[in-house]
């Protein structure tokens, strides 16, 4: 078995893996790399086995997704621990020996998160990630260093290793036992939320999950889906609404799930006088979805879940109302956080 594999996921991303492979092989010594292909059409099999020989190449038998994909590709890999890494992702060097030595010292460890930075404007944090996810009452993620749309610049804020919530998927290191315990991403996800939704069921298991700033990486993000895609909107509202009802405590999870369609509504509104008329239609889709689906995942729901999920109570009050736009403003407020 190996220490560590390097899992990157991609379908018809060519020009990505010409980029950012080179990166990775340069500055993963120890590692396996692979690359598991959500079946190409754009010859990026052949790219990989040409130019990069020692990678391994993993194929799978269509676009299933980011769940499914990794699912069905981590079934024929054999490591001790998973770095599963966007195909749109700079390493830099020694980054995955302060990941091995948390996960070698830290037992009850078992998912870790580095700094993610903008490859784009490598001197602020990235979107999808930044320095580790948090989630509010009623579900909405956000993340030390990334509110919403507000993007805060690395000043060596967040140089810490500290406990998180949710770790990005953009770079999502994981113990290959816990992976299988808990049987995976969710493949109905499909994409994006799937890994709030493992590290809140990892939670559940009594698993810790943690970001470590002693390593970096760099995002270009939206490469596979832009930031304005109507089906992001679909899928993360959709998904959002799943994992509520397969994760939140008993107690209250009417309540919490019908505020939280309420402020979906709201946003949808917005999107509506914002003149975005599909991104609206995008989350009257997903509720739709989301009611055709969610008796299964009522029936599947685990005995336990953690009381204590959430950080604030609303997020969307915090950032939208009090204007507190920055993850220390609102932590540093005593009267804001869940104790």
């Amino acid at each position: 078995m190996d220490k560590i594999a390097v899992v990157i996921l991609n379908w018809n991303g060519i020009k990505l893996l010409e980029q950012f492979l080179p990166s990775v092989v340069q500055f993963s010594e120890g590692a396996t790399i692979y690359v598991a292909d959500n079946a190409s059409t754009d010859d990026s099999v052949n790219f990989v086995k040409q130019n990069f020989p020692a990678i391994k190449i993993v194929e799978n038998s269509g676009n299933h997704g980011f769940a499914k994909g990794y699912n069905d590709a981590l079934q024929h890999i054999d490591a001790e621990i998973y770095a599963l890494v966007n195909s749109d992702i700079e390493v830099t060097q020694d980054w995955l020996k302060p990941i091995l030595e948390t996960f070698e010292t830290e037992k009850q460890t078992a998912i870790i998160q580095p700094k993610i930075l903008d490859f784009k404007n490598k001197e602020y944090f990235e979107y999808a990630g930044a320095a580790g996810g948090f989630i509010d009452k009623y579900g909405f993620p956000f993340c030390r260093g990334r509110i919403f749309d507000t993007i805060e610049k690395d000043n060596g804020q967040y140089n810490d290793n500290c406990e998180l919530f949710w770790a990005s998927g953009a770079c999502f290191f994981i113990r290959k036992e816990v992976f299988h315990e808990l049987h995976g991403f969710d493949e109905s996800f499909f994409a994006h939320q799937e890994e709030i939704d493992l590290c809140w069921r990892a939670a559940n298991e009594g698993h810790i999950i943690k970001y470590n700033s002693e390593s970096t990486v760099y995002h270009v993000g939206g490469a596979t889906l832009q930031q304005g895609n109507p089906k992001k909107t679909f899928l993360n509202f959709r998904n959002s609404l799943l994992m509520l009802v397969k994760n939140l405590p008993k107690k209250g999870l009417f309540w919490v799930i019908f505020f939280r369609m309420v402020l979906d509504g709201i946003a949808g509104i917005r999107f509506l006088t914002q003149g975005k008329f599909s991104h609206t239609f995008a989350i009257l889709k997903a509720h739709f979805s989301f009611y055709c689906i969610s008796l299964k995942y009522l029936r599947d729901r685990k005995d336990f879940q953690i009381q204590q999920y959430y950080s604030v109570k609303s997020i969307v009050f915090l950032y939208y109302i009090k204007k507190q736009t920055v993850f220390k403003e609102i932590f540093n407020s005593n009267q804001n956080i869940k104790n």
